[in-house]
């Protein structure tokens, strides 16, 4: 069973994300170039993220668990830049809530496919009818949303 304080917590990254695009949209406007507003965009990040790992510099990776790591794991912070920068880009053209609704459905179906298949090293779990329906409800509920 899982521990019932972490699905708050998903709640509230999930719901912290959405302020991500339209401060990117901001951001890209104020500075006129997309990559140097992607790049001022990441800047805060490193520096949090650099200072929370001198505070808590352990555990540290062995050359063991470093070599057995798969090749594309480094590429994850590549793949979530994309979806920042098409924030950043896009936002005010399609507003926030079809920005957000196109990315969750895209990232769920995605995501169905990966539990689908076991990719990445993620435990297989089969795309049930419910799940699927799930699914379909999303791309209607994406619809709904762009169209009105």
């Amino acid at each position: 069973m899982k521990a019932a304080w972490i699905y708050p917590l998903i709640l509230a990254a999930g719901a912290l994300q959405a302020w991500g695009p339209p401060m990117n949209g901001a951001l890209r406007v104020a500075l006129v170039n997309p990559w140097l507003a992607s790049l001022v965009s990441f800047l805060p990040i490193i520096a949090l993220l650099f200072i929370v790992y001198v505070c808590m510099p352990t555990p540290m990776p062995t050359m063991a668990s470093v070599a057995a790591m798969p090749w594309w794991a480094p590429l994850a912070g590549v793949i979530g830049a994309f979806a920042v920068v098409a924030g950043l880009m896009f936002v005010d053209r399609v507003g926030a809530g079809t920005f957000a609704a196109l990315l969750i459905t895209a990232n769920i179906l995605m995501s169905l496919v990966i539990d689908q298949f076991g990719l990445f090293g993620i435990p297989v779990h089969t795309i049930s009818l419910p799940r699927a329906l799930g699914g379909a409800l999303l791309v209607a509920g994406v619809a709904l949303v762009a169209r009105f």
